[in-house]
């Protein structure tokens, strides 16, 4: 069975996604079934998923999806580089999948792995250096440092949210040598972060949007039909929508309770950014005015919501393993109960069909899982209806299995 992968949040699916989904299956057959390594309750930008993750990919696997499994956090709410790199990882540690498809603005996955290689030569880390010191920002940066490295049009692809994504998941397949082929989609609609454009696919960023400000009905139109039914199930059962200002004050807290050798282990990079961040962290009483006094030119507000974030949920840089511990199911069709079965003996790390499975296998997967368990209590405190924030779910729920037997 042809199988393809794809790395997505869902945060949530949208037209677009299916778009991808179909895109995909018409230039790759028919036949060909999807696997999605999906962030959990927390993404990429630093922020709390709309809504929890076996809604998502729930939803996901009733409009095409076949096998949904989770990112792990320490990779879900990383860097591009990061997320790109855990998705990556975790797509080849199936042993079946030997495509990774993906959007980008540019269509072109040949310039995209160009451009990707680039990045990859001692030659541009020299020249990054160099440009570093006088730069406004890494962005800019990095991109005049390539720009002595591939033509222009090439290093122009690194002006796009989507091509940069692109571009970092086809540096993970270098550099892990993964046998998977990349097949990029040209992406339509509305820009990523972007205002919704009448008649185009909207983009997750303005749907969230309109349900912050209250504009349900015309946010649950534009919603693919399972995205929406799963949606108004978790508004009845008060655990949506999930935004982050519903913990402010939680967070706020545990900010102020850190020292500053706590926040010297958030910076990766040893840039003295933790010190702009514990300095804001004493005085700012909303967490808008905390990244506005922290931010710099130089460094993207996304970084520094990922910091909060990880500060929030304890977590650091060493808290990253080297490689994918085990691979973790959260939702499966019927073709996607037959790619398990290959699984059990293509992966190349542990399946876990059960929770309780991962008291089988070694400390550092056992480690990672603790920090799952603690992310999802927080992350269920910020449901709308507090009665319904239950600690202890990572170790209550299992996969959901759609259209085939149970358990698969």
């Amino acid at each position: 069975m042809r199988a393809a992968g794809i790395i997505v949040e869902y945060n949530p699916l949208h037209s677009g996604h299916l778009r991808l989904l179909e895109a995909g299956r018409a230039a790759l057959g028919p036949d060909t079934a999807i696997v999605c390594v999906m962030s959990g309750n927390f993404v990429q930008r630093g922020d709390f998923a709309l809504l929890r993750k076996h809604a998502r990919a729930r939803a996901a696997v009733e409009s095409g999806a076949d096998l949904v499994l989770e990112l792990p956090l320490p990779w879900a709410v990383s860097s591009a580089e990061g997320f790109a790199d855990g998705g990556v990882q975790a797509l080849a540690a199936t042993g079946l999948v030997d495509h990774l498809l993906f959007g980008s603005e540019c269509g072109d996955a040949a310039a995209l792995e160009h451009v990707a290689a680039a990045l990859l030569t001692p030659d541009f880390r020299d020249r990054l250096r160099r440009e570093l010191p006088g730069a406004v920002s890494f962005a800019a940066a990095r991109q005049r440092a390539l720009a002595g490295l591939v033509p222009p049009a090439d290093a122009a692809l690194l002006a796009s949210p989507n091509n940069i994504l692109g571009i970092e998941y086809c540096k993970a397949l270098l550099r892990q040598k993964a046998p998977l082929r990349p097949v990029t989609i040209r992406r339509e609609g509305s820009a990523h972060d972007g205002a919704l454009a009448p008649g185009a696919h909207p983009s997750a960023s303005g749907l969230r949007s309109l349900l912050r400000q209250g504009r349900r009905e015309e946010a649950l139109a534009l919603l693919p039909p399972a995205m929406a039914r799963a949606y108004a199930a978790e508004e009845a059962a008060g655990r949506a929508p999930v935004f982050r200002e519903n913990s402010e004050r939680a967070i706020l807290a545990r900010l102020r309770s850190m020292t500053e050798a706590d926040f010297v282990a958030l910076d990766q990079g040893r840039e003295g950014l933790w010190n702009r961040l514990y300095d804001a962290s004493r005085t700012a009483a909303t967490l808008q005015a905390l990244l506005e006094a922290a931010k710099t030119k130089r460094y993207a507000l996304a970084r520094l919501r990922r910091m909060t974030l990880w500060a929030y949920l304890g977590l650091t840089p060493a808290d990253v393993p080297e490689r994918m511990p085990y691979l973790r199911v959260l939702v499966a069709s019927g073709t996607g109960c037959r790619l398990l079965a290959e699984m059990r003996t293509s992966a190349a790390a542990p399946v876990l069909t059960k929770p309780a499975q991962v008291r089988q296998l070694g400390p550092e997967a056992r480690r990672l899982f603790a920090h799952e368990v603690r992310a999802t209590d927080l992350y269920t405190l910020a449901y709308p209806r507090l009665e319904a924030a239950e600690g202890g779910t990572e170790w209550r729920e299992g996969p959901v299995i759609l259209g085939g037997p149970a358990p698969c």
